[in-house]
C-alpha cells in the first residue's frame, strides 16, 4: 500500500491535474495572443489573466472528472489508463470535491479583472465556462456521459477561449479568430477522442455514452482525421495571403505529416498502452500546432 507523505502528495495532486490535457488550456490563449500581436493589440497582462483562467478551468474540470467518474462508477479497478486519484484511494472523494470547488472559485476570481478589458459579456462567458466544466461529468445531465463532451471542448477550448482572449486585447472579433478557434477546438477534442477510444468498454458498463460508445470506433477514427484536416485547412486559410510561401509550406507539411502519423497510430492501436502514449502525443501536437500557428502569425 502506498504511504502518502508530503512529497508524494504533491505528485499525486500534480498527476490529478492531468498534465497531458493542459495544452488544451494553453494553446488557445497562445494563438489568440499571437494574433492580437499581429493585429497590433497585444496586452501582456490580459493574456496572462486569460491563461491563468483557462488553466484553472481545465484543472477544475479534471478534478470534477476525477470525483464524479468515481462516484458514477466510470473509474473502477477494471479501467485501464492513467491512474485516477480518487479511484485509486490516494485522495478522499470529499477532499477532491473541495479542491474542485476551490479551483473553480479561484478561476472566477482570476477572471474578474478581465471585466475591465471586455465588460459584462466576459462575466457571462466565465460563468458559463465554470458551469460547463462542472457539468462535464457532474449535475443531472453530465455532458461527457451524453455524447456532448466533444462539443463542449470544441466550443470552450476553441471558439470561446480564442475569441475571448483576442477580444480582451483588441476589443473586436475577426474572421481569423473563428478560423483559428475552430482548428484549436477540433484538435483539443482529439485528446478526448483518444481518451474515450481507450475507455469505450468500461464507459459502456458505467452508462457513459460518449461519441465513441454511441457511434463506434470507426466514427471516432473519422472524427480524429477530420480534426487534423481542419487544422491544416485553417493554417492554409489564414496564411495563403499573408505568410511567406516557404513558411506556409513548412507549416502545412509538418501538420499533414504529424496528422497522418497520429491517425495511423489510432487506427492500428490494439492495446491501452499504445493509446495512452498517443494521448500524450495528441496533447503535445496541440501545443506544437499552436506554436506553429503563432510563429506564422508573428513572423510568417
Amino acid at each position: 500500500m502506498l504511504t502518502i507523505t508530503p512529497d508524494t502528495r504533491f505528485w499525486v495532486w500534480l498527476e490529478a491535474t492531468r498534465p497531458r490535457t493542459l495544452p488544451a488550456a494553453v494553446s488557445p490563449v497562445a494563438v489568440a495572443s499571437a494574433l492580437a500581436w499581429r493585429d497590433g493589440g497585444f496586452c501582456a497582462l490580459a493574456a496572462i489573466l486569460c491563461l491563468t483562467f483557462a488553466l484553472l478551468i481545465q484543472i477544475g474540470t479534471n478534478f470534477a472528472n476525477d470525483y464524479y467518474d468515481f462516484i458514477k462508477g466510470a473509474d473502477t479497478a477494471a479501467r485501464i489508463g492513467p491512474r485516477r486519484a480518487v479511484a485509486a484511494g490516494l485522495i478522499a472523494p470529499a477532499t477532491m470535491k473541495r479542491a474542485m470547488l476551490g479551483v473553480f472559485i479561484a478561476a472566477f476570481l482570476t477572471g474578474l479583472p478581465l471585466l475591465a478589458y471586455g465588460g459584462w459579456p466576459l462575466l457571462v462567458i466565465g460563468l458559463a465556462s465554470i458551469a460547463c466544466g462542472y457539468a462535464y461529468t457532474g449535475g443531472p445531465y453530465p455532458l461527457g456521459y451524453n455524447g456532448l463532451g466533444d462539443i463542449f471542448v470544441f466550443i470552450f477550448f476553441g471558439l470561446v477561449a480564442v475569441g475571448a482572449t483576442y477580444f480582451v486585447q483588441t476589443e473586436v472579433i475577426t474572421a481569423d479568430v473563428w478560423l483559428i478557434g475552430s482548428g484549436i477546438g477540433a484538435l483539443a477534442a482529439n485528446i478526448l477522442v483518444v481518451n474515450n477510444y481507450r475507455d469505450a468498454e468500461t464507459d459502456v458498463s458505467a452508462g457513459k455514452r460518449t461519441l465513441v460508445v454511441r457511434f463506434g470506433r470507426r466514427f471516432a477514427r473519422a472524427q480524429f482525421v477530420a480534426a487534423h484536416a481542419l487544422g491544416v485547412a485553417v493554417i492554409f486559410a489564414i496564411g495563403v495571403d499573408d505568410w511567406n510561401p516557404f513558411v506556409l509550406a513548412c507549416a502545412v507539411g509538418i501538420c499533414v505529416a504529424i496528422g497522418w502519423r497520429q491517425s495511423r497510430r489510432l487506427a492500428r492501436a490494439t492495446t491501452p498502452a499504445e493509446l495512452i502514449r498517443l494521448l500524450g502525443a495528441t496533447g503535445l501536437y496541440l501545443a506544437g500546432y499552436a506554436l506553429i500557428v503563432s510563429i506564422g502569425l508573428i513572423w510568417g
